[in-house]
């Protein structure tokens, strides 16, 4: 049965590009949360029970989303991934390359170890620690932002101007993340998304905030933008330093005109970026993908 599971616990406009996109190549697609997977270790049954998939399992796993939950709850729904990929069935992006980027912290750590420019970071457990920190930066004349080791969208983000500031400077979970705010070139608060597919840059887009935060989430426009060469390789070589099959990386130009990259996402959306390019993204991703199933099939 030459079925595909899409892990997602919404399917939204993103599930339902890709089931067509998966119909189109003839194959089906089965609508899964990990939250309803479970092990069977007991020798007799598949090892992974996933729902939809009648005692065998996907020939291949898209990945849109993951379940959230305690640590222990994402820790298992990651295991299932890992598991998958274990008995050898392609897992895009896998539990590894996802472990990397939803941790902002290890996602900082390989770009600096990769030679890659991105802001100055600190990743603290202790308030004084992190006090220290942010004073020695705005006594600097920098300005600094903290945020979730794990979230995206923009949720739970500030920005430290001045000392008074710093009443709010409060940890995530008992971790401060800490990074040095880049201030964009030009007028306004803008930055760069470049989409990655297979070690390729396939298409850029400008995010214009209201703020300087420049999520679409809370409400940035999206603008063509021309993905130069230094983009894409900037952009290609963040997405390889977390090993991913593909990524939207966020990259900002300083005033001096440098580019920084600020984050990589291994379960990037796509809808706005369609919006400003004429590709069909998830036609894309699908035929990336199926290129890893194609030699297992019979």
């Amino acid at each position: 049965m030459n079925k595909i599971a899409i892990i997602t616990d919404e399917s939204g406009w993103h599930g339902k590009q890709l089931l067509a996109a998966f119909a189109q190549r003839g194959f089906e697609t089965e609508f899964v949360s990990l939250s309803a997977c479970k092990l069977n270790l007991d020798g007799v049954n598949v090892p992974i029970f996933i729902p939809g998939f009648v005692n065998t399992l996907p020939i291949a796993v898209f990945v849109r989303g993951v379940t959230a939950g305690s640590l222990e709850e994402v820790v298992f729904y990651l295991d299932i991934l890992h598991a998958l990929k274990h008995l050898g069935i392609p897992v895009y992006n896998d539990a590894t390359a996802i472990e990397r980027s939803v941790d902002k912290g290890m996602t900082s750590f390989l770009l600096q170890q990769a030679g890659l420019p991105t802001p100055e970071t600190w990743v603290v457990r202790e308030p004084a620690q992190a006090m220290e920190i942010a004073n020695t930066e705005l006594a600097q004349g920098h300005f600094l932002i903290s945020k979730p080791i794990f979230g995206s969208q923009g949720e739970g983000i500030r920005r430290f101007e001045t000392e008074l500031d710093l009443i709010w400077l409060t940890p995530s979970n008992g971790i401060y993340y800490l990074q040095r705010f880049v201030q964009c070139n030009g007028i306004g608060f803008t930055d760069i998304r470049v989409f990655v597919i297979h070690g390729e840059a396939i298409a850029a887009m400008r995010r214009r905030g209201n703020s300087w935060l420049n999520n679409v989430a809370k409400g940035a426009r999206c603008e063509p933008e021309l993905l130069t060469d230094a983009l894409a390789t900037l952009a290609v070589q963040a997405s390889q330093s977390l090993h991913m099959n593909y990524a939207g990386v966020d990259i900002i130009q300083d005033q001096q005109g440098n580019y920084q990259i600020i984050e990589v996402n291994s379960i990037p959306a796509w809808k706005g970026l369609e919006s400003v390019c004429k590709l069909n993204i998830a036609q894309l991703l699908v035929d990336d993908l199926l290129s890893l199933v194609t030699p297992n099939l019979n």
